[in-house]
């Protein structure tokens, strides 16, 4: 099936998300929504989130995507069962992904969650998770800071970067984990500094990743995947304009992008 498959995210932090779909299935199209006029959504209400996120999966259907990843925590949090009910078009989130391959790689049941202070507060790892096997602990973190910081590019300053993350995790290294899973799609780019942090002798898990692979597995069951090579051009939408969505696209998909910006 021709159609592209829509990614959404509140900003830059989906992209980590459809670089992977575009590294793993090459044959399709990515038409990407970044809601940077209402970033962070961390710290938003649920009524806020859904309503964003409802404006912006029902502008990438409308543009006839054949499938919607959100690539954002907080946003599947929030929103997923409620959009899942209310498009037929198949919605996947990042989080039950995650989730999964968190139980894979755990060895001593302990695993924390780093996320915005919303994804934190709703617990839904620890749901997820404990569906699955209630013997893993699941700590919960929220980095507020984050996100705010990937977006202005301040991850380019190393030695900024490596003090955000001391000052944010300094109170997880006595948890005893020895699983980290990125829960927020904008933490990945912060993935190898995180790494170093705790020594580089625990695993860290990007949900984003895993949500990848779903898509091959959704598309393959309901036999949407491209099979031919697919001459249509990816897209980028934004909901304000942004040189340092671009900047930041253009570095991590290695190719010049200059986002679409829409009003929704």
């Amino acid at each position: 099936m021709n159609n592209a498959i829509g990614v959404f995210d509140s900003g830059v932090g989906g992209l980590t998300v459809a670089r992977e779909i575009m590294r793993q299935l090459p044959n399709e199209t990515i038409y990407y929504f970044g809601d940077v006029k209402n970033c962070p959504y961390g710290d938003k209400t649920k009524e806020e989130i859904i309503k964003n996120t409802d404006r912006a999966v029902k502008f990438l259907i409308d543009k006839g995507v054949k499938l919607v990843v959100l690539a954002c925590n907080t946003a599947t949090a929030a929103a997923l069962d409620y959009l899942q009910n209310k498009y037929e078009v198949p919605i996947i989130g990042v989080v039950q992904p995650g989730a999964r391959r968190a139980i894979q790689a755990t060895e001593n049941n302990k695993v924390l969650v780093l996320g915005t202070k919303f994804t934190a507060n709703s617990k839904v790892y620890d749901i997820e998770i404990e569906n699955i096997n209630s013997d893993i602990i699941v700590f919960d973190k929220a980095c507020p800071a984050f996100v705010p910081f990937i977006e202005s590019e301040g991850n380019l300053d190393k030695e900024a970067t490596k003090n955000l993350i001391s000052d944010t995790l300094g109170n997880t290294n006595t948890l005893g984990v020895d699983t980290v899973v990125l829960g927020c799609t904008h933490y990945p780019i912060l993935k190898k500094d995180i790494e170093e942090y705790y020594g580089n002798n625990i695993k860290v898990i990007s949900s984003g990743r895993e949500a990848a692979r779903e898509v091959s597995t959704v598309l393959g069951y309901t036999k949407l995947h491209q099979k031919k090579f697919n001459k249509k051009e990816h897209r980028f939408f934004i909901s304000q304009k942004s040189d340092n969505f671009d900047s930041i696209a253009s570095k991590w998909l290695k190719k010049d992008i200059n986002a679409e910006v829409v009003e929704i």
